[in-house]
């Protein structure tokens, strides 16, 4: 039994470090993946967790598996694609430490992963299965995806999703909006963050919007805020965590260490009985990891263990 399964994108990210001399950008190649990184922030974190995706059959696909094997993150559903290469999403950070994204993925291994090629036993033996919406950008993975949080739900596991919405990766904003809300009565649990939150309930307020949002049967809602911590509802009751202040390296992967972190903590809770006592310190807890992601730079090598955390 895993605590927690993702399901969707493993990538490179080729992320910005700074300039030489000459004022030319110099970029790591760090491993990312939303979905990915997620598994690996829960899994430092004290989760058992499994991914599936698929990579090309290259020296990036080698390099990814490796990385999540080492970080405990059981590697049975990453799959091979013969034909296509693993994905590449340039990220470029400003000076406020903020990121833009460029991808090279259309076509590419992630995108290729199909409905039959999921392991039925990983949907049968997990306590959360986590999506997010890159996966939903293209065929077969969206397929792929929905099918898997289908599948999950009714073998009785949670569903947690993270509508992270990547302009670049949709046709129009229209087409973004209408399949992320389409997953959205699929989940029990909803990591949004105040940018997505408008596009997915039409108000930057996140009372009213995490409220029409819990109408539609998500139980908890976290609507992370950037600096200014984080925002969270179970049914009717509300609450905040506030930011906690650090040099910010980049932000990349703060949003899946805090979801993460979260997850780890909730995963064997009772959502109808969890009290609000218990899930302020939980938010409390996935903001300070989320922190210390955004204090270094890269995304999966950024992200704390537990003892950092404490």
């Amino acid at each position: 039994m895993k605590d927690i399964v993702a399901i969707g994108e493993v990538l490179i990210d080729l992320t910005q470090t700074g300039v030489n001399e000459q004022g030319v950008g110099q970029y790591a190649a760090n491993p990312g993946g939303a979905p990915a990184n997620l598994a690996v922030a829960a899994s430092r974190l004290g989760a058992s967790t499994a991914f599936v995706g698929k990579v090309g059959k290259d020296a990036y696909g080698s390099y990814l598996r490796a990385v999540l094997n080492e970080n405990g993150v059981d590697t049975q559903g990453l799959l091979e694609d013969s034909k296509e290469h693993t994905t590449l999403a340039v990220v470029s950070v400003d000076e406020t430490g903020e990121r833009s994204f460029s991808f090279y993925r259309n076509p590419s291994a992630d995108v290729n992963l199909k409905p039959e090629e999921i392991p039925a036993e990983l949907l049968k033996n997990t306590r959360i299965l986590h999506f997010g919406s890159v996966s939903l950008t293209a065929e077969p993975a969206r397929s792929a995806t929905l099918y898997a949080a289908k599948a999950a739900r009714e073998n009785g596991c949670l569903v947690s999703y993270d509508p992270n919405y990547r302009a670049s990766l949709w046709s129009s904003e229209e087409e973004a909006i209408r399949e992320m809300k389409n997953a959205l009565p699929l989940c029990d649990i909803l990591k949004i963050s105040d940018e997505e939150l408008p596009l997915l309930t039409g108000t930057t307020d996140p009372a009213a919007g995490s409220a029409i949002l819990s109408k539609l049967g998500i139980r908890l809602i976290f609507i992370t805020l950037g600096a200014n911590g984080a925002f969270f509802r179970l049914g009717e009751e509300t609450g905040s965590v506030p930011g906690i202040k650090v040099k910010v390296g980049d932000t990349n992967g703060a949003g899946d260490t805090f979801f993460g972190a979260a997850l780890s903590k909730l995963v064997n809770e009772d959502l109808d009985k969890l009290p609000l006592e218990k899930l302020t310190e939980t938010a409390a807890f996935a903001n300070k990891a989320a922190s210390i992601t955004t204090s270094r730079h890269g995304a999966i090598p950024a992200m704390p263990r537990l003892e950092e955390v404490k």
